[in-house]
């Protein structure tokens, strides 16, 4: 094995978890590891997982599985594996899979150099720190490299969660809120930017609530301020804010801070009062209904994301219905629904009136066909306007049949969930993370079709 072998990080689930990937391969390549981005061409693999739902364990475990195989085979000489199924289900992986040298729990990542020392033969490495305050700055002072191309990146906020949301195994697996100090995330876009970011993408469990716990109210107006100040950031977006932690402060912030995106992330999960109750959601349908309508009242050309949950425990027809009275009457730009996944260890697994997996599908795929009828609309509504739009790529000749057609996105969508803006540039010549002014001048179900402005 090399004194320094290259390293393939794979990270899976969430953009919190990408993090957490550039931070560790970040701290390897100080040290001198190369990056291998081919699991196969790889020395070492580390794997960092997620478990929220039901498909996202098994992509996880199909994820170690394959590697395990290139480990048994000798493809790869160690395999490490980090993140929330590592922390959930760890004695079951040392048990089951010999083949993985190394586990660490969620808040143990900052001591991947360790997991990676040589052991002897069948020696496994296992750690599982405390959840602490410390893991925070601590891992927030590793170096960390970018894994994407693109010009945006990520910058979490805080880890774990405070909320106990009856369906949810992340407080189990990631602890309380431990909110990352201002300074360090200022510092981090500093660096993100004097790299190329153009785009900084805010994330944690709840964005809305950061700073509680360290400056005993809510900072995230105060943040989007300091934010906006750094040279060369264009955009700031912001993800993953419940509906009754949106402040009139916070919207304000978004209205006067011209780098900060007219969107916003809020996870809604249903609308009858009964499920949110068994939900453990501290909020209402009156009360989301009040808050969505202030905000585009406040802010009229506002994109507002949700995310639905069907099929919960206890979820009648009337809930249903409900619900897709509610999506109708909101109409979402973007929208997401998942069917409820039964997690073990949460308060609902136990719940009765468990609905059938075909029910939560049905009750799924009519909620996304009324979105889908909104979003359509929505999209050619904005034909004529004219925008700008962040260039993530251009397509290839034969499959636009033009050269100069790019691939962007507007303030309108996330990187990686939302839709795209597909443009005619000419002969003129773009770069990926320019930001250039278009016309929209068509739509295509989710996309929109647009033309490069002088």
């Amino acid at each position: 094995m090399p004194e320094k072998p290259s390293i393939c990080i794979i990270s899976l689930g969430c953009d919190k978890n990408l993090c957490d990937s550039e931070r560790m391969l970040g701290q390897l390549q100080s040290l001198g590891y190369s990056h291998e981005p081919l699991m196969e061409k790889a020395d070492v693999v580390i794997i960092n997982t997620c478990c929220f739902i039901g498909d996202a364990l098994s992509e996880s475990v199909d994820t170690v599985l394959e590697a395990a195989e290139l480990r048994s085979n000798g493809q790869i000489k160690r395999l490490v594996v980090c993140g929330c199924m590592a922390e959930r289900y760890k004695d079951e992986i040392i048990k089951e899979l010999p083949e993985v040298d190394a586990v660490l729990g969620t808040n143990s990542f900052q001591e991947i150099a360790r997991a990676l020392e040589p052991k002897g033969e069948g020696e496994h490495f296992s750690l599982y720190l405390p959840i602490t305050e410390n893991h925070i700055r601590e891992s927030e002072l590793m170096p960390r490299a970018r894994t994407g191309i693109g010009g945006y990146a990520y910058l979490k906020l805080s880890e774990g969660c405070n909320k106990r949301c009856s369906y949810c195994i992340i407080p189990y697996l990631k602890g309380p809120q431990r909110s990352v100090p201002m300074e360090y995330l200022l510092e981090d876009a500093k660096r993100l930017a004097e790299d190329g970011v153009r785009e900084l993408v805010l994330v944690a469990q709840e964005t809305s609530v950061y700073g509680t716990d360290l400056y005993g109210k809510k900072m995230l107006p105060e943040l989007l301020e300091r934010l906006s100040e750094i040279e060369g950031i264009a955009w700031i977006r912001i993800l993953y804010c419940y509906p009754e932690e949106v402040t009139d402060e916070l919207i304000d912030a978004i209205a006067r801070l011209p780098k900060v995106c007219h969107y916003l992330d809020i996870p809604i999960q249903h609308a009858s009062d009964h499920i949110l109750r068994r939900m453990n959601r501290a909020t209402t349908r009156a009360e989301i209904t009040e808050r969505i309508q202030s905000i585009r009242k406040r802010i009229p050309d506002m994109v507002l994301r949700t995310t639905m949950i069907s099929g919960f425990p206890g979820e009648t027809d009337e809930d249903h219905k409900i619900l897709c009275e509610f999506i109708r009457e909101m109409e979402f730009d973007r929208l997401g629904d998942f069917t409820y996944s039964r997690e073990e260890g949460t308060r609902a697994a136990a719940f009765s009136h468990q609905v059938s997996e075909r029910k939560k599908q049905q009750r799924r795929d009519e909620i996304m066909s009324i979105q889908q009828e909104i979003a359509f609309r929505r999209a050619k509504a904005q034909v004529g306007r004219e925008l700008t739009a962040f260039i993530e790529g251009r397509l290839a000749e034969e499959e636009s049949g033009s050269s100069g057609v790019y691939v962007g996105r507007t303030y309108m969508d996330a990187p990686e969930v939302d839709g795209y803006i597909y443009i005619e540039a000419g002969a003129r010549e773009l770069m990926t993370g320019d930001m250039v002014p278009v016309r929209v001048t068509g739509a295509n179900g989710y996309d929109l079709i647009g033309e490069l402005l002088a």
